[in-house]
């Protein structure tokens, strides 16, 4: 089998990524009915309501993410999982029925999209270190590649479907309404899968035992390890400043292009196709080490500089793919990094910090940045949010390599950015100090 897909020989993880791939495709679907709805219920302020559903819809992460993660420690994954597509399905179905009968008004949305919400925040962190006990050590990189590019292939090829079939529909908000149904219907998949699953072929740790300050002991389990908190540094940095695509696009495409809705949807198809690459050749990587996320960052963040200095719509289109590759590899980087360096029992408390902060960071940073644009002009929405983004990670990278010098005494910058952070290696340099 090619390496851009060795994961897929694991039976257990081809079951999984038939399942995230019906899931991912409905979700994105849900994404694009979701936002149509809204503009076409009573009570709708239009652009502002559609604002405070994103925002109700990723509340709960930011509020409960750490729970969650504690949850994910403390329970069978394979078993969650089955019970957060449920959590999922079924305020979609009660959307999908609200928006078909003609009854949906904007407050059901914002209510159903923050239960949706509380579903995604305990779906997240289990999902994310599960994966680590369907596949083996030398597969993870690979599996965590091929889930970025279902992702990222729903991301192409949902928001078509549901375009398609709401215009077939109609094209009003019982059109809308068929298609948020399909995708409570196809959390059925995943669930299916999880079930056929062989239970003998996973990895599966002992769960964490009860007790006071689990979610403490995951803190301080993180700020105890560098090589995790420049990971966290670089992800806030680059999420909170410079991947505010949706809007930093939309403001090019209107303001510096003057172009319309059209040419704003092709900008973001030529994003994802980059982001697709970027997740296949990380599958193809068989090992990440920590120096690739840093330099993805940085290049990241200097292409984004550019692309707010270039002069026609042809050319910042065909740059697009370029930010969405290094995006997507600093991002399958970090998670891969994430899951296989971190102890087995409390994995799910560390995903859930590395969400949290990660997709966290977009409630700070887009009002910056769209501060920015409407002060500054469009393009300095991208020249300061890359060049915000390579500030922060050069500082997070000069604090680890001070750090790892006082921990360790390695005075060498190839060894500087290990794989994995060998904490062997930390507590003989202590003793011999």
């Amino acid at each position: 089998m090619s390496p851009t897909f060795r994961a897929l020989s694991n039976p257990n993880y081809r079951l999984y990524a038939a399942g995230a791939l019906v899931s991912n495709t409905g979700t994105w679907m849900q994404r694009v009915a979701q936002d149509w709805l809204v503009l076409h219920v009573p009570g709708s302020q239009g652009g502002t309501s559609v604002g405070i559903t994103t925002g109700l819809q990723f509340l709960p992460i930011l509020l409960l993410s750490p729970y969650a993660g504690l949850i994910a420690d403390r329970f069978p994954k394979r078993a969650l999982l089955q019970v957060t597509q449920v959590m999922m399905a079924l305020p979609a179905l009660l959307l999908g029925v609200l928006a078909v009968t003609g009854q949906a008004e904007v407050w059901h949305v914002y209510v159903l999209a923050f239960v949706f919400g509380i579903g995604t925040a305990f779906d997240g962190p289990a999902r994310q270190s599960f994966v680590s006990e369907i596949v083996t050590k030398d597969e993870l990189t690979n599996a965590v590649g091929l889930n970025s590019a279902s992702f990222n292939a729903a991301r192409i090829v949902g928001p078509a479907i549901a375009g398609l079939l709401i215009g077939l529909f109609g094209g009003g908000a019982e059109a809308t309404g068929y298609v948020i149904v399909l995708n409570a219907v196809s959390y059925i998949g995943p669930v299916l899968v999880l079930r056929r699953m062989n239970p003998d072929l996973l990895r599966t740790p002992t769960p964490a035992a009860r007790g006071k300050g689990m979610i403490r002991e995951g803190v301080r389990y993180v700020r105890g390890r560098p090589d995790l908190m420049l990971i966290l540094a670089i992800v806030f940095c680059a999420g909170t400043f410079g991947m505010n695509f949706q809007m930093t696009s939309a403001l090019m495409a209107t303001d510096v292009f003057h172009r319309g809705a059209a040419a704003y949807g092709l900008l973001g198809t030529f994003l994802a196709v980059g982001s697709l690459t970027g997740a296949l050749l990380a599958a193809r990587r068989p090992m990440v080490p920590l120096r690739l996320v840093v330099g993805a960052a940085m290049v990241f963040g200097a292409l984004e500089v550019v692309a707010g200095l270039l002069p026609t719509y042809t050319l910042f289109a065909l740059w697009m793919p370029l930010i969405g590759l290094s995006s997507l590899t600093m991002v399958t980087a970090a998670n891969t990094l994430m899951q296989v360096s971190t102890d087995a029992a409390l994995r799910g408390r560390v995903m859930a910090l590395y969400m949290m902060i990660f997709m966290g960071g977009t409630p700070i940073g887009a009002p910056v940045i769209g501060w920015i644009g409407e002060t500054f002009g469009a393009r300095w929405t991208l020249v300061l949010g890359g060049l915000l983004t390579m500030v922060g990670v050069a500082v997070s990278a000069g604090w680890y390599v001070r750090r790892r010098r006082v921990l360790t005494g390695v005075s060498g910058a190839g060894n500087l950015f290990p794989r994995v952070w060998d904490n062997q290696a930390v507590a003989r340099a202590r003793t011999q100090s």
